[in-house]
């Protein structure tokens, strides 16, 4: 744990000096894990800010594998709990180390999309957060991050940015009373993606900014009866 209090006392030094941090909804974090943390993605300050906005606690989470050999990343991230992961394929063996962290009760916390969004608004999401939550049932805790797409413009401008760390109600993935295929999957990641994108003002919306879905949870009504039919048309695809 002594190297979670380190790292978050550095960079709280970083964030003070480059940042004025917003975080709301704190009462929403649960006690203890499992359970999932997934957050909107603009900016390489989005895992630091999540490390510093919540209590000390160990996580786990998911790092290109790229960043394994860095001189200096390398070994920070690995010794806060990263996982390493093959961008652009299927790795079966990351996919079960976070399995496995999620059934020991740990707080894993990773961005749907899977890189950073380098237009400012939220992209189409990949289905790895919804097949860990799925397989392992953990609760979804949605994080929306506001501001960090123009936080390192502004430090080059040496100007504070006003960034914002939205923390939703924790939420399951409905029950469909069977094992989730793949159509499941991509159901079951819209659902993530606009309980994230509701916590988040408009213009950060993205591909999401048209979806019923998320009409109907800001609208204070269940968004997964459109989501289904999201999986509905992607059968269609599948069957032409």
């Amino acid at each position: 744990m002594i190297r979670y209090q380190i790292a978050r006392g550095g960079w709280k030094v970083v964030q003070v000096a480059l940042a004025d941090v917003t975080v709301n909804g704190k009462e929403n974090i649960p006690q203890e894990g499992p359970f999932l943390v997934t957050v909107n993605h603009m900016s390489a300050a989005d895992t630091p800010l999540l490390f510093v906005s919540f209590p000390t606690e160990e996580w786990r989470f998911f790092a290109g594998e790229k960043w394994r050999d860095h001189w200096l990343w390398g070994p920070m991230m690995g010794s806060l709990g990263a996982i390493y992961i093959k961008r652009g394929e299927i790795d079966r063996r990351a996919i079960q180390e976070a399995l496995t962290a999620l059934d020991e009760g740990a707080v894993f916390g990773l961005a749907p999309e899977g890189k950073r969004s380098k237009v400012g608004e939220m992209q189409e999401a990949k289905t790895g957060a919804a097949y860990l939550a799925s397989r392992s049932k953990a609760p979804i805790l949605p994080v929306g991050l506001a501001n960090t797409d123009v936080l390192f413009a502004n430090v080059r401008r040496l100007k504070r940015t006003k960034v914002e760390v939205i923390i939703g109600e924790p939420y399951y993935l409905p029950d469909l009373g069977r094992r989730a295929r793949s159509t499941d999957l991509e159901a079951y990641t819209h659902l993530i993606m606009v309980h994230i994108a509701a916590l988040l003002p408009e213009r950060y919306h993205g591909v999401y900014r048209d979806s019923p879905a998320l009409k109907a949870l800001l609208a204070g009504k269940d968004p997964w009866p459109d989501c289904q039919e999201i999986e509905i048309e992607s059968k269609d695809r599948g069957g032409r």
